[in-house]
C-alpha cells in the first residue's frame, strides 16, 4: 500500500483559494449579464447598491488577511 502524501496547509490554501476565486469571478461575470437593458429593468441606484455590497465584502475579506495573524477578522475590543 503506497503512502499518500499529507496535504500541507499551503497546498490546502492554494487548492481552496483557487477554487473559490474561480467561482467568485464566474458569479461576477454572471452578474454582468444582468446589465442587458433589453432583458432587465434596473436603476443606477440598484447598480450602486449591488456594487457597494460587493466592494464592502471584498474590503472585509482583505482586512481579514491583513489584520489578523490567523486570518480571522478582528472583533471590537476596548483593550
Amino acid at each position: 500500500m503506497a503512502k499518500e502524501k499529507q496535504e500541507t496547509k499551503r497546498d490546502k490554501f492554494v487548492r481552496m483559494a483557487e477554487a473559490r476565486t474561480i467561482k467568485i469571478i464566474s458569479m461576477i461575470r454572471l452578474l454582468g449579464n444582468c446589465s442587458n437593458r433589453g432583458a432587465y429593468e434596473y436603476t443606477d441606484k440598484d447598480v450602486n447598491k449591488i456594487f457597494t455590497a460587493i466592494e464592502s465584502a471584498v474590503s472585509d475579506a482583505k482586512k481579514r488577511f491583513k489584520n489578523s495573524p490567523n486570518g480571522t477578522a478582528q472583533v471590537f475590543s476596548l483593550a
